[in-house]
């Protein structure tokens, strides 16, 4: 055999292992659904937003039922620079006023929503833009937050028009469930009295796998998962674990609400929760399709 032939058939020798390594997998989360949080640099990327429409498409081809909420942060934050509409934060969360949260709808469920959308339908999929007040998915309530004082009295912050997530009804999500329809899910909540509010994605996407029985709670991130004190990446973990890694000071600054929103997705009977790196091309096929995966996978108990 030439040696260009022998150099293609070992390139094509690799491709049909990594499809039978996928297999087992493929029939095992067939019918199951798998929420992602997309999010971060991935999302200002041309490239990794193709890669990951494309991934998602073939989650939605081989049986799997994926559900897709994303974030904005950053196109938010222009968008408000260009209308000179100032806002400021508390710890991580956008301070919102009726201004600035008619912005954020009109960012999350627009152009952001239709961008991604038109990027999985251009991948070959048949994916609908939805926000949480689409159906009465995401029922909101404002959220509460307290700091003590230097005099150590505990006061409340007013963050506005920021809410999480009171009641999710998923029967919207059920009837694309049983079709070959795509949800991608704007994080906007609708209050008791009709109105808006801003959720963090985070949040939303676990409320939501909980709401579904979700098999997997993918958060894709910037980095490459829960690290160790050497900076090393921590493949599985446990609640207990999670939580004894939040005490000591292992997991900090603003890996803590992202591994809180794990903890709570797999104690709803969420699997498992995994925070993942989405810069990495295919990451979502990495993790689920191969042996060891890429990220952190956050399990209610050991890993068997």
């Amino acid at each position: 055999m030439a040696e260009q032939d022998q150099a293609s058939f070992e390139v094509h020798l690799a491709k049909a292992g990594v499809l039978a390594e996928a297999l087992p997998f493929m029939r095992r989360y067939s019918g199951k659904a798998f929420v992602v949080k997309y999010g971060g640099h991935a999302m200002g990327d041309e490239r990794l937003a193709s890669s990951f429409a494309r991934d998602v498409v073939l989650l939605k081809q081989i049986g799997i039922n994926p559900i897709v909420v994303h974030g904005g942060g950053p196109q938010i934050g222009k968008m408000l620079d260009r209308l000179r509409i100032q806002s400021e934060f508390v710890d991580g969360l956008r301070v919102t006023d009726k201004a600035t949260v008619d912005i954020v709808e009109m960012v999350l469920s627009g152009s952001i929503n239709k961008s991604i959308v038109s990027a999985i339908n251009d991948a070959g999929g048949t994916a609908i833009g939805l926000s949480g007040k689409d159906g009465d998915l995401i029922r909101a309530r404002k959220l509460r937050r307290t700091r003590r004082t230097d005099s150590n009295i505990e006061k409340i912050l007013d963050l506005g028009f920021v809410g999480e997530p009171a009641v999710i009804d998923p029967k919207i999500l059920t009837v694309f469930r049983e079709s070959h329809i795509i949800p991608v899910i704007a994080p906007i909540g609708i209050g008791h009295g009709g109105e808006t509010y801003n959720i963090n994605a985070d949040t939303a996407a676990g409320a939501l796998a909980a709401a579904v029985g979700a098999t997997r709670l993918l958060l894709l991130t910037d980095v490459a998962g829960v690290l160790d004190q050497d900076g090393e990446l921590i493949p599985d973990m446990t609640v207990d674990e999670v939580r004894e890694a939040v005490t000591d000071g292992v997991i900090h600054g603003g890996m803590i609400p992202k591994v809180e929103t794990c903890v709570h997705a797999v104690e709803a009977d969420v699997e498992a929760a995994v925070i993942m790196d989405g810069r990495a091309e295919h990451a979502i096929l990495l993790e689920i399709f191969t042996q060891h995966g890429i990220g952190t996978a956050i399990w209610h108990d050991a890993r068997e």
